[in-house]
């Protein structure tokens, strides 16, 4: 692609699906670069450089779900099933409190009984009220990533003080969707869930996987415009990763696309909805990491404004594998957090301590 041609795409105030095919079709270092440095120009004038922490607490690999692609699917024989307790939950989020972080995100595998709605509901009120201090005098911010669940059960969740959900769709395609989904699991309900969060008043975050099979520069093209036209406040995507104990990992081995080629199209994806969005929260995942020493690093320098700390107990962090090479699992919370912090000084970042770090994407709505 000539370098004026690029240009001229980054010049505009916004983009068709040409262009966005056009942004993430780019190959060349030179273009790259040029990607680079026009998402931190747009990071630097609508978001700030500041790095948002959210302590991390898996706190349950029990998961009613089968899908295709995923290490903890029901399905899945050789997974070791662990439930935290609420007070060890409690006492994971409470350390980020002590440790500055300001937010946490509780994930899970996906249930719907009364006993699990129970633990999370009881956990993030008992979250907000143990939390409050003087430097967090709203308590702890808390995002959920919990699943599909009904509107009864999300209400509950938000009136007990989570604000932010996190629900990818994966694929914005229905047809892509469906090929790594059983059929009882269907793209409309989770558009659906979206939509439901949305109006019960969550900040709502999505965001898809990148280079599962028989995905194309396209399809993610659509995942952009996906993103802009659901007005999303925040986006946690990254590469796909195989996991051997699954039949996407068996039909199709190693990966959709090469390494290289899904690890770069990882990058653009930030970049380019860095450019779109503006001022939505974008995490620099583990995923990267996995795929190379400095993956989030290089996310961050990609346009990314939040990193996800580890914070999930030593003695089950190893039993939450959704994919194969995930990185820290031997660290402590505190090896994770002197780890972050440097990889974060050494790109020339700061870390907003003691902040929700919600999205001013966010913030501008709520006016």
């Amino acid at each position: 692609m000539s370098v004026g041609n690029l240009a001229r795409v980054l010049e505009k105030s916004s983009w068709d699906k040409a262009d966005l095919v056009t942004l993430l079709s780019v190959t060349s270092r030179e273009d790259v670069q040029t990607m680079r440095s026009h998402a931190m120009d747009v990071l630097a004038q609508h978001c700030g450089m500041q790095v948002f922490f959210r302590g991390l607490v898996e706190f349950s690999n029990e998961c009613v779900n089968n899908c295709e692609y995923c290490g903890i699917r029901w399905g899945n024989p050789h997974v070791k099933r662990y439930v935290l307790t609420e007070d060890e939950i409690v006492a994971s989020a409470l350390w980020c409190a002590d440790k500055g972080y300001g937010s946490v995100v509780l994930q899970s595998g996906e249930r719907h009984d009364a006993a699990f709605v129970r633990l999370v509901e009881n956990s993030v009120r008992r979250i907000k009220r143990e939390s409050v201090s003087d430097r967090l005098p709203h308590g702890l911010g808390i995002t959920l990533c919990v699943g599909e669940q009904s509107p009864a059960t999300y209400h509950r969740f938000f009136d007990a003080g989570a604000h932010r959900y996190l629900l990818r769709i994966e694929s914005s395609s229905p047809e892509l969707y469906a090929r790594v989904h059983p059929p009882e699991q269907t793209w409309e309900q989770r558009r659906h869930c979206l939509q439901v969060l949305r109006d019960i008043g969550y900040q709502v975050g999505t965001g898809v996987m990148i280079g599962i099979p028989g995905q194309t520069v396209e399809h993610l093209a659509d995942d952009i415009e996906f993103f802009r036209d659901m007005d999303v406040d925040m986006i946690g995507m990254g590469p796909y990763l195989p996991h051997p104990d699954t039949p996407l990992a068996a039909r199709h081995g190693d990966c959709g696309w090469a390494s290289a080629d899904a690890y770069r199209l990882a990058l653009l994806m930030i970049a380019v909805a860095r450019i779109v969005l503006r001022d939505v929260n974008i995490a620099a995942t583990t995923a990267l990491q996995a795929m190379r020493p400095l993956g989030r690093e290089e996310g961050l320098n990609f346009g990314a404004n939040v990193v996800m700390p580890q914070v999930t107990p030593l003695e089950v962090r190893k039993d939450y594998l959704l994919y194969e090479g995930k990185p820290c699992l031997d660290e402590s919370a505190e090896s994770c957090l002197s780890c972050l912090e440097a990889r974060i000084q050494s790109v020339g970042r700061t870390i907003g301590f003691d902040s929700w770090g919600d999205s001013r994407h966010a913030l501008k709505k709520r006016g």
